[in-house]
């Protein structure tokens, strides 16, 4: 007969293997997409009235190259994480006229504006000043045989070009921008309807709660913000694509704003547990807000810093406010799950 003994011992290891494979697992899962460094910049951002805002500190973005893989085409990654060059007169905005803001294409910071925009007969767009002074960073460039000033986006270092002090006053400064690295949005009456893509949980039920929100015109669920191409539910799911379940929304504009649907974000989930609400744990389900368009950002800025002051949580606000990068539709069972099925949402308004 086998010894007693050697039974619970044996028993005893295989109960203290389980706990640290799944220990060890689940650290796996909250840790797919890292927390935030701390490091911080002051920039400007773009008011809702489309004025200058006030100096605010915002994380620094930091995004591994295959997350830039995943948001940039290749020319945009070459010039603007490999500090390339595009070819003179075959930029899309060298020879644009129209009235508007040039943002940075990979965070979405707001940098320079069409009224300080000139014709320098160089090939590349040029501004003989910026949108703001803090959103731009400035090095010592000394490749190609001469010393030049580097210009770079503040909050993400994307590589944007050069100034030259040859420009035209008041400045006599010249701002050489490739245009590959440059997102514009055209001045104007405001657009009839507007997106934003939410993640708070699972998308099932943030996709059922804004469902019935004043101004919802179409909602869509699906994956976002990692470094995967065309992702599946089973491989977010594996922790491996540092996507998040995502609702996008589109909401009419006349009816409700930014800051509405973003205050109500905020009454259907926690915001303050890094990769999980409730018994969902993973980075699919951390709390984050991708916006669409330049304006967008400070007001989800100012309600998360209304709510902090407020103390409306117990805890501090770690929902990530980031650029909308590639979204990722969902399968179709996962669209419109509980009209489809039944039962009850998974978010309830507070």
């Amino acid at each position: 007969m086998r010894n007693p003994w050697q039974f619970w011992i044996g028993l005893g290891l295989l109960a203290g293997l389980a706990v640290w494979w799944f220990s060890g697992h689940l650290d796996a899962m909250t840790q797919g997409k890292a927390k935030p460094t701390g490091e911080k910049v002051r920039v400007r951002l773009l008011t809702e009235g489309g004025e200058v805002g006030p100096v605010l500190e915002v994380p620094k973005v930091v995004r591994s190259d295959k997350e830039w893989a995943a948001r940039l085409s290749l020319e945009q990654f070459r010039i603007g994480r490999t500090a390339g060059t595009e070819r003179a007169f075959c930029g899309v905005f060298h020879d644009n006229h129209k009235k508007g803001i040039y943002f940075c294409a990979g965070c979405g910071l707001p940098l320079f504006r069409s009224g300080d925009k000139f014709d320098s007969g160089t090939g590349w767009p040029s501004f003989f000043q910026p949108f703001a002074e803090e959103n731009i960073g400035e090095q010592t460039d000394n490749e190609l045989g001469m010393t030049r000033t580097e210009v770079h986006c503040v909050r993400c270092d994307m590589h944007l070009g050069h100034v030259f002090p040859d420009g035209p006053k008041p400045s006599g400064l010249r701002y050489c921008i490739n245009s590959a690295v440059l997102g514009f949005q055209e001045e104007g009456v405001a657009p009839e309807l507007e997106t934003i893509d939410l993640a708070g949980g699972c998308f099932w039920g943030v996709e059922e709660v804004y469902s019935k929100f004043a101004g919802t015109y179409q909602t869509e669920v699906g994956y976002e913000g990692g470094w995967t191409k065309n992702p599946t539910y089973r491989e977010v799911c594996g922790h491996g694509t540092g996507h998040a379940e995502v609702m996008r929304l589109i909401f009419q504009t006349k009816t409700t704003g930014t800051r509405k649907v973003v205050e109500y974000f905020f009454k259907i989930h926690d915001p303050t547990t890094w990769n999980r609400q409730g018994p969902d744990v993973g980075d699919q389900y951390r709390s984050a807000i991708f916006f669409t368009r330049p304006e967008q950002e400070s007001v989800i800025r100012d309600v998360i810093a209304q709510l902090t002051q407020q103390k409306k949580f117990s805890s501090p606000i770690v929902t990530q406010v980031d650029w909308a990068g590639p979204f990722t539709p969902a399968e179709e069972y996962h669209q419109k799950y509980f009209q489809k099925h039944g039962g009850g949402g998974c978010h309830i308004p507070q």
